[in-house]
C-alpha cells in the first residue's frame, strides 16, 4: 500500500488556494492509480496501519475570505450586476466548500474501500472545475472570490458528521448537495430572465455533475446500510432529523433526485409524483 495517500488528502484539505488543491489532487490520483481495487479492512488506513484522524475546525480557504454569521451574508439576486455578483459569490463559496468536503471524505474515512476514495477524488476535481468557472464569471462582472463575506455552514455539517461515514454520506451529498439540485433550476430561471446566458450554461454544467455527486453519496450510503443491516430510507430520515435544523422543505427537483438514486418511496414522501 501507498502511505502517502491520506497525507496528501490532508495537505490538499488544508491548502488555501485552488492551484495548490489541484496540484495535490493530481498527486492523489497518481497514488490511487497505483493501488488495486481490493476493499480495505475495517480499522485499517490506506497504508494498512491504524491511523489517527485529526479533527479540523477550519479547512483551507483563500486568506482574503471574511467569515461572518449566516444572517450577515448579503442576499443573493440576479436582476442587476450587483445582485449577480452576490449570487455568483455565494455559489463560488459553495463550490470551494464542496472541494473541502470531498477531500475530507477521503482523509477522514481511510477504512472505506479504495473505490470510495477514487469517487470522492473525482468529485473534488469536478468541484474545482465548477469553482474555476464561477470565479471567472465573477471576474467578468468586476469582482472576485473574497470580495464579500461568507459563512461556514457547510463545514459545520462536516464537523457534526466527522465520526461516521454513514452520517457523512447521508447529510452532505444526500442532504446538502441534494438541496443544491433543488435550487439550481430557480437560479437558472433568474439568470435567464436577467439575460446572463453564460451564467445559465455554468449552472447547467454544475447541475449535471452534482446529480452524479449526489448519486455517489447515495451509492456509498446504501453500501454502508447494507454492511450494517440498516433500512436505507428509515435510517436516512432518522439521520436528517438528528443533524439538520430544517429537515424537509421544498421545492424539490424530483427528476434530479430520482436520477441521483432517491427511491420512489422517498420521492413520494417529498410530494413528488412518478411523472416529475
Amino acid at each position: 500500500m501507498i502511505p502517502e495517500i491520506q497525507q496528501l488528502a490532508h495537505q490538499a484539505l488544508l491548502a488555501g488556494e485552488l492551484e495548490q488543491k489541484q496540484a495535490l489532487s493530481k498527486q492523489l490520483g497518481a497514488e490511487m492509480d497505483a493501488l488495486t481495487p481490493t476493499p480495505l479492512s475495517r480499522g485499517e488506513g490506506l497504508s494498512g496501519a491504524p491511523l489517527s484522524i485529526e479533527s479540523i475546525d477550519h479547512p483551507g480557504y483563500p486568506q482574503q475570505l471574511t467569515f461572518v454569521e449566516p444572517h450577515l451574508v448579503p442576499k443573493r439576486g440576479a436582476g442587476s450586476d450587483a445582485g449577480r455578483i452576490h449570487l455568483f459569490h455565494a455559489i463560488a463559496h459553495i463550490e470551494f466548500s464542496a472541494i473541502n468536503l470531498a477531500l475530507d471524505a477521503i482523509y477522514r474515512f481511510p477504512e472505506m474501500p479504495i473505490d470510495y476514495h477514487r469517487d470522492w477524488l473525482k468529485v473534488a476535481q469536478e468541484e474545482m472545475a465548477h469553482f474555476a468557472m464561477i470565479r471567472e464569471r465573477l471576474r467578468e462582472l468586476g469582482s472576485d472570490y473574497g470580495a464579500l463575506p461568507v459563512h461556514d455552514g457547510l463545514w459545520a455539517m462536516a464537523r457534526k458528521t466527522d465520526a461516521d461515514p454513514l452520517a457523512r454520506m447521508a447529510l452532505v451529498p444526500r442532504y446538502l448537495e441534494a438541496r443544491g439540485l433543488d435550487v439550481n433550476p430557480g437560479m437558472q430561471k433568474r439568470l435567464r430572465e436577467a439575460g446572463d446566458e453564460r451564467g445559465v450554461e455554468i449552472l447547467e454544467v454544475i447541475l449535471r455533475d452534482e446529480i452524479g455527486h449526489v448519486g455517489r453519496g447515495d451509492y456509498w450510503f446504501r453500501h454502508l446500510c447494507r454492511e450494517r443491516a440498516l433500512p436505507p430510507e428509515g435510517t436516512y430520515r432518522e439521520l436528517v432529523d438528528q443533524y439538520a435544523k430544517q429537515p424537509w422543505h421544498g421545492p424539490f427537483h424530483c427528476a434530479a433526485r430520482r436520477q441521483a438514486g432517491f427511491s420512489e418511496d422517498e420521492l413520494r414522501s417529498l410530494g413528488c409524483s412518478g411523472e416529475e
